[in-house]
This record gives structure tokens, sequence and C-alpha cells, in this order.
């Protein structure tokens, strides 16, 4: 009902009715004959009788009363059906400034985010210096995990981490099983790693969460840090991937160190691998 009372007739395209207009917003047959639906089965939605509801009706509902992701989200859980994705509203795109900041804030440990299909969207200069991070390799983390030479390199359990890598990219495509965009991502990696294709028939999936990993650096040697996956619920395309120093691992001091100015003299060389 305040829902409906917030849609003025002229938004949703009727007359207006003029002064001998009583009720604020969208009347309930005006809602019900917008949406396709039966006056009173509408009159039914709104005092939460126990009837039978589609997705589709509840949709044509929710475009009628303009809802927002959010809002058609609960919507689908006040009527006991499975809540569609959420999708990213238009005052949210902006978002990608502060995450930028966010990241900054991190160092100097490294952190990146990157969309749905695992594309990179930004990192900092930490995960540039540890995790080989550049504008020439694939910006696609799946893609650069099987395919760079430099982080292939400082990751002495490679092997290992590509089972938990390959499990939590197939978790994020059970999630959109039609998508052509993990297809493309898909194919790619195909045919770039025999590796990859190798792990992907396995068909395990695993969740995204934490994740330790070790990185033998050139120059500071051993790292230890701890991989975590973060979500923003208004970027639900969006992960943010923060990587954590271990505890009692000098991986913290190392980091400082390689970040520093003097660290960072110390890079203005090849790097091996």
């Amino acid at each position: 009902m305040s829902r409906r009372a917030r849609v003025s007739p002229a938004e949703a395209g009727l007359p207006d009715g003029g002064a001998r207009r009583r009720t604020p917003g969208l009347r309930r047959e005006e809602v019900a004959v917008l949406a396709g639906v039966g006056v009173s089965w509408y009159q039914w939605l709104e005092q939460g009788r126990d009837i039978t509801v589609s997705g589709q009706v509840l949709d044509a509902v929710s475009r009628v009363l303009k809802l927002t992701s959010a809002e058609r989200r609960h919507l689908y859980v006040l009527a006991g059906l499975n809540p569609p994705a959420l999708e990213v509203a238009p005052g949210d795109r902006d978002m990608c400034q502060g995450l930028q900041r966010l990241i900054d804030a991190w160092m100097p440990f490294p952190a990146h985010i990157m969309d749905t299909y695992w594309n990179t969207v930004m990192y900092n200069d930490a995960a540039a210096l540890v995790l080989g991070m550049r504008p020439e390799i694939v910006q696609n983390c799946l893609i650069a995990f099987f395919t760079d030479p430099v982080y292939m390199a400082r990751s002495p359990h490679w092997e290992e981490i590509a089972v938990e890598v390959v499990a939590q990219f197939r978790a994020a495509c059970s999630e959109h099983p039609e998508d052509e965009g993990f297809q493309a991502v898909l194919e790619q990696a195909r045919e770039l790693s025999p590796r990859f294709t190798e792990l992907w028939e396995r068909q395990e999936i695993r969740p995204g969460g934490q994740l330790r990993k070790e990185m033998e650096h050139p120059v500071v040697g051993t790292l230890h840090v701890e991989t975590t996956q973060l979500r923003v619920p208004a970027r639900p395309d969006l992960a943010i991937v923060l990587h954590t120093p271990l505890p009692g691992t000098e991986t913290a001091e190392k980091l400082e160190w390689l970040t520093s100015p003097e660290g960072r003299r110390g890079l203005m060389y090849p790097v091996a691998g």
C-alpha cells in the first residue's frame, strides 16, 4: 500500500483525475489493470492472504509500482518465493571511486576488485608488486591465474590453489547457467590452458571465501597471505579481494618495506619470473 501511494497516475501513464481524486497515488483497481491481474486478487495480495502467486505476476506488480531491485526481492520473500538476484541500482554505479579508495587504503597489503566474470576492475599498487597484476596481461583473474608466468612462478603451491580456484569459478557459473559472459571466459580458459580443462571436468564446486596462499617474491622472499572475498550488497556484480598477512610470518613487515620508497627503488631492475 505504501508503494502504491507513492506512484502518481501520471507516472503510471494514467489521467490524474484532478481535484476529485482522494486516493494518494494509484488505486488498487488501477494497479490490477496495469499489472494484468484481477482486482480482487490484487486486493488479496495486499492483504497478505494465502493465494497462489507466481514470479511473473510479482514482476508485473513490481513494474507498475516502480519497485527497486531490493524492494522486488523483498516482495518475493513476503510471497514465499525464491528472490531474484539483486541488480545494480543506477545511483550505485558511481561507487567505483569509493571502492578504489578502499583498496588503496588497504596498502601496503594487496587488494583488487573483480566483476561477476572475474574480470579485473581495479587493483592497488601492492597487488601489482606482489601478484604481478599489470596492464599487459589478460585482465581476467581466472585467465591470468592459468596463463601469467609471473604469477605462476611466484606461487609454489600453484597446483593446490588451482583446484580451489576452478571450483570457486564453477560455483559462480552455477548462479548464472545461461550467461554468455561466463561461457566466453570458459571458452578462452579451455583454449589457453589444458590444465584448466582437466580441473573443470572434475565438476567440483566450492563457494568463494578465504584461501591461504604462499608467494615467493624475488626481492623479499616468502610471503604468507590469507585471501578473502567480500561483497558489497549495493554492487552485487563486484567482489573485493583482500590479501591479509598471516601473523608470525613477517609478511606484514616485508610488504611494508616492499611498498616503501626504498623497496620500490630495489625493484628498479628486471625481475626474474
